[in-house]
């Protein structure tokens, strides 16, 4: 278990999305749950995200991983960057338990980074916000105040910012947190060899909430209704303004009725930006889960994994990973729990499994991959 140092109500009220702030020994006695060389075997996968950053004069180099050899990138001036690790290593997931006090929709993964001396990303802005954990080494940060900052040479591909003035200018040591809002610029450069844990939290832009209502509406063949007038004008060429609003008010009417929005916010919201490692179980059924289950088995969830529930939603059911589960039978304690808790003990199964509702639920998500029997 990992316990964070510092006063979350506080926090919350105080920077959460408002403005940075370094929290020094906000994980006491801090001991890396993954080692260089583990992270490199990580990226040496095709399905996990990674990435090696070559910094150069005044550039920063952004070579794509699969890696099986980091010898090419001598002993400096180079970070490697793994995606999503609570994914795919489950020492991970104490760490990401520590901030649950943030609501699971928002997070998005942890990312865990080696960095060489000299080595980092570049000034850049994020869309989210991050909080960055050093582990062993130490790293050099230095973070700008909001402003209109611009993108580096004048390309408007690049991420990168040109050089702010400093607001935070910090070198974090072992255990201390650097909290970064969305807007905020900043950059790192590593001191010695370093590991460093960003766990970010995304929020849906307007552009996603639009083509996810747009591919719901799709896919169910649903939103048909279209505009309708009782006058028209005489000016062929001219789009009226009360025509403008009305037109625009079906997307605003759609989206001001819970039944035609909670499906979409729930696949969305529930959905992972990075591939989850999935351990399907394909013999299961309902038979062999109560026998785990009365054999004192437990089920545990895999990292990573979305399970959420809509406040005041108007059915009873769960959205994971992108899809919805109805549970029409269990009561909102039960979703709560199914909900809230990454593992679900024997007890808790064993007085809830004669529920059919609850059966075909573990039998479909243990057939996914998504949740595994243990002791």
């Amino acid at each position: 278990m990992i316990s964070l140092n510092f006063d979350i109500q506080s926090f919350l009220k105080q920077q959460w999305q408002k403005q940075p702030i370094v929290i020094r020994n906000a994980i006491k006695d801090f001991e890396d749950p993954i080692t260089a060389d583990e992270l490199a075997g990580l990226a040496c996968e095709e399905v996990i995200s990674s990435r090696v950053v070559v910094t150069t004069d005044d550039d920063w180099q952004i070579i794509q991983g699969p890696f099986e050899d980091y010898e090419q990138f001598g002993s400096e001036k180079w970070q490697l960057l793994v995606q999503a690790v609570n994914h795919w290593y489950p020492e991970i997931e104490p760490l990401v338990d520590a901030f649950r006090f943030i609501p699971d929709w928002r997070f998005d993964d942890v990312m865990v980074s080696f960095a060489t001396p000299n080595g980092g990303v570049g000034p850049h802005i994020d869309n989210y916000d991050v909080f960055i954990l050093q582990g062993e080494g130490q790293r050099a940060w230095k973070v700008g105040d909001k402003g209109n900052h611009q993108q580096r040479n004048g390309d408007k591909n690049t991420p990168l910012v040109e050089d702010f003035d400093p607001i935070i200018e910090v070198t974090l040591n072992k255990g201390d947190i650097l909290y970064i809002p969305p807007g905020f610029p900043h950059c790192g450069q590593t001191l010695t060899n370093a590991m460093s844990y960003s766990l970010g939290f995304r929020a849906p832009s307007q552009q996603e909430l639009i083509s996810e209502v747009a591919d719901f509406l799709i896919d169910n063949n649903s939103g048909h209704q279209r505009f309708t007038s009782d006058q028209e004008t005489c000016v062929a060429g001219n789009v009226v303004e009360a025509h403008q609003k009305k037109l625009m008010s079906l997307l605003s009417e759609l989206c001001s009725k819970p039944d035609a929005y909670q499906p979409i916010l729930g696949q969305l919201l529930s959905r992972n930006r990075f591939d989850l490692d999935v351990c399907p179980d394909e013999h299961i059924d309902t038979e062999a889960l109560k026998d785990a289950i009365e054999a004192g088995a437990l089920i545990q969830r895999i990292g990573g994994l979305k399970v959420l529930r809509l406040e005041n939603d108007g059915e009873k059911r769960l959205f994971i990973d992108g899809e919805s589960y109805a549970l029409s039978t269990l009561d909102e304690a039960a979703l709560g729990y199914l909900s809230e808790n990454l593992t679900y003990d024997n007890e808790w199964l064993r007085f809830n499994i004669a529920n059919e509702d609850l059966q075909s639920f573990f039998v479909d998500i243990l057939k996914m991959g998504y949740v595994y029997l243990t002791e």
